[in-house]
């Protein structure tokens, strides 16, 4: 049954932590800058539990855990790369560990571990059966929060992607195939296996024996190839058989045998060339979500994270949205949905983004038809002719010579809607599409922008490098799309919390050397040391948080 947590602990006289601390200890634990308070207050305490509430029964069973409490426990562990055994060390027996967390008396029991599974598995399935992205809604919800609190401009954002590896191994065709075959063959029950030919159970029971990195290693490519015909042809086969079944891990076995082989007219099996089988094929049964991709010198199975924050000059900045698809995603397909989703969050119109030349797509120019699209380049060589559309037609300019000349309208493709244009030169005909003219526009506007316009992208590859610091190799420790986006959300909370803490701290170095200056700064700072004195020691902390608020108040005055 789910159950809402309370916000205030009730401190207990005897069990409650700052009651047992010496004075330098306390004055940590009881300081509001210091990072598990302001995870407390900027994280913790700003989780909306009722998101969670599709996950439980509203009318039977025993009351739900504090949905805030596990949260922030998920948010930890990924914030500090520890194991789940160290997370759970952590939050037993550090004292800022369960302070951020909200439990402040030295008995406030914790969540048992097959507590804290439970809730990440309702949260996988919930997501996996009906598409909705909890933990998504989560970091729209603290991120909103936190936004409207410090006044966070939003109408500039800035965008960058990185590709992360699953936590697989890289295996050949034949692992694959095989591997995928095997753990099919092993989940199916005595009653399956009996509906199999007994000379198909018999290939079967010799397979599972198999090592497949062995037969790789000592076979030669005719070998293989010989193989994988003779497996493909059991596999359609076992399809046939056991069509009824329709798990998991029968349409895994299908997708497989519909990515690896063809079906011809006469019913024969046939292997794919490899140049038929697409980056968004099985790159290991362990991870079907995981796809390939060749950036560069780059080679990777896994995902692709994009993620999008503010951009103000001096003021704080936020990640507003982090999305996390398969490796083969292209950059252009998270303009649109990354623009939506800071609209959101921030409740303002985006006017700017800055972005590098992989976001430049035609198909975007909707969506970002108000917005200034500041590209820091364009994928392709450049042209040797600059083109320019003005009222007398397409200007075409040599960027060589200097040259100009009037290119001449002509026939359009059959079955296309673009305009063609077309030039003589000493070679021949040379013709222009409106793709060549948009790009050549793209330009032109690039060379105009100041290196300080351009440049504003760059900070953002700092967001990237932090996102991905815990990672080693730049290998996820996690297996499927769900668990990789609740790492990104959790690992993008804990970077705006840090942004926050540096945020706070130069807010309050700049008030206090506002005040020192200023006639009236001896009786804030007396009445500040009499309300300390005065009060006792649980009371401190509210007395410190009403002098900021007085300072900061001050300060705007001035």
């Amino acid at each position: 049954m789910f159950k809402k947590s309370n916000k205030e602990t009730q401190l207990d006289a005897f069990t409650s932590v700052p009651t047992m601390l010496e004075r330098s200890a306390l004055k940590q634990y009881s300081d509001q800058g210091h990072w598990h308070n302001q995870f407390r207050e900027q994280v913790v305490m700003r989780i909306d539990e009722s998101i969670f509430s599709v996950l439980f029964n509203n009318t039977t069973g025993a009351p739900n855990a504090p949905a805030r409490t596990l949260v922030g426990m998920m948010i930890l562990k990924e914030s500090f790369g520890w194991s789940d055994s160290q997370l759970f060390e952590h939050c037993r027996f550090n004292l800022l560990v369960r302070s951020s967390i909200g439990l402040f008396n030295i008995n406030d029991p914790l969540p048992v571990e097959s507590t804290y599974y439970l809730l990440r598995k309702r949260i996988y399935d919930h997501q996996k059966q009906n598409g909705e992205d909890l933990m998504g809604k989560i970091f729209a919800h603290i991120t909103s929060g936190q936004i409207k609190e410090f006044d966070v401009n939003g109408r500039s954002i800035r965008m960058d992607s990185k590709l992360i590896g699953s936590n697989i191994a890289i295996f050949t065709r034949y692992e694959i195939i095989h591997q995928t075959l095997c753990m099919f063959y092993k989940s199916i029950d005595k009653a399956a296996k009996s509906k199999l030919f007994v000379v198909d159970r018999k290939q079967l029971e010799v397979l599972m024996k198999e090592e497949s990195c062995k037969t790789v290693y000592h076979s030669t490519k005719d070998e293989l190839k010989g193989r994988l015909q003779t497996i493909g042809i059991l596999i359609y086969r076992l399809l046939n058989r056991l069509e009824y079944l329709q798990t998991e891990l029968y349409q895994l076995l299908q997708r497989v045998f519909n990515e690896q082989y063809k079906v011809a007219e006469d019913q024969q099996i046939e292997l794919r060339p490899k140049e038929e089988i697409s980056s968004s094929s099985l790159q290991s049964p362990h991870d079907p979500d995981s796809a390939y991709r060749n950036k560069g010198d780059q080679t990777v199975k896994g995902y692709s994270v994009n993620v999008t924050e503010t951009c103000s000059k001096d003021n704080l900045n936020l990640i507003t949205n982090v999305i996390v698809e398969r490796a083969n995603t292209p950059d252009t397909a998270y303009v649109e949905p990354a623009i939506e989703a800071t609209i959101e969050v921030t409740g303002q119109m985006v006017k700017t983004v800055y972005a590098d030349g992989a976001y430049q797509s035609p198909n975007n120019d909707t969506c970002c038809e108000n917005i200034d699209m500041v590209f820091t380049g364009i994928q392709g060589f450049d042209s040797k002719y600059d083109l320019e559309m003005t009222p007398e037609g397409l200007l075409v300019t040599d960027t060589k010579t200097g040259e100009q000349m009037k290119a001449v309208l002509v026939k359009k493709h059959k079955n296309s809607k673009e305009d063609r244009w077309r030039i003589t030169t000493l070679s021949g005909y040379y013709y222009f599409g409106q793709l060549a003219v948009r790009a050549s526009h793209l330009r032109r506007q690039m060379k105009e922008r100041s290196l300080e316009e351009l440049h504003k992208r760059n900070n953002v590859e700092a967001t990237i490098f932090q996102l991905g610091f815990p990672l080693r190799n730049n290998k996820s420790k996690y297996r499927g799309l769900i668990k990789q986006k609740t790492w990104a959300y959790c690992r993008c909370l804990w970077i705006n919390l840090i942004r926050i803490l540096n945020f706070t701290k130069q807010i309050c170095q700049r008030t206090f050397k506002t005040m020192e200056k200023s006639a009236m700064a001896p009786f804030f700072f007396n009445y500040f040391n009499f309300q300390i004195k005065a009060q006792p020691i649980l009371s401190r902390t509210f007395s410190i948080a009403l002098f900021l608020s007085i300072v900061i108040n001050f300060n705007v005055l001035l």
